[in-house]
């Protein structure tokens, strides 16, 4: 399964677009990056590679509204939904003073 992020949008899965960040995916070759804000944070970017299943390795950084700065890794696990759109399951890590680790899932919105 080879997956072209270039373009789309992502959300936390069951937030809405007041409740959370939304983001633009890019892509170019193996190459992604993106762009993301919204609930909690003022701004945010993500880069990485996606292999040749769409899995996606990237670090982030995003500045949330109460002023801390964030940085951290993870790694994206796609699945195509029933209705063609994609889910990325997601482990992640953050580093430094908040750090932290867990799982959480994002989809695909129009």
């Amino acid at each position: 399964m080879s997956i072209n992020y270039d373009g789309r949008r992502f959300r936390k899965v069951g937030a809405g677009p007041d409740e959370a960040a939304t983001a633009l995916y890019r892509q170019d070759g193996d190459l992604v990056w993106g762009q993301f804000s919204g609930g909690d944070v003022r701004q945010g970017s993500l880069t990485g590679r996606a292999d040749p299943v769409g899995r996606i390795d990237f670090t982030y950084t995003m500045v949330l509204r109460d002023g801390k700065v964030i940085a951290g890794r993870c790694r994206s696990t796609p699945q195509v939904l029933p209705n063609g759109r994609i889910r990325l399951d997601e482990d992640w890590e953050r580093f430094g003073t908040e750090a932290d680790q867990g799982t959480s899932a994002i989809e695909e919105v129009s």
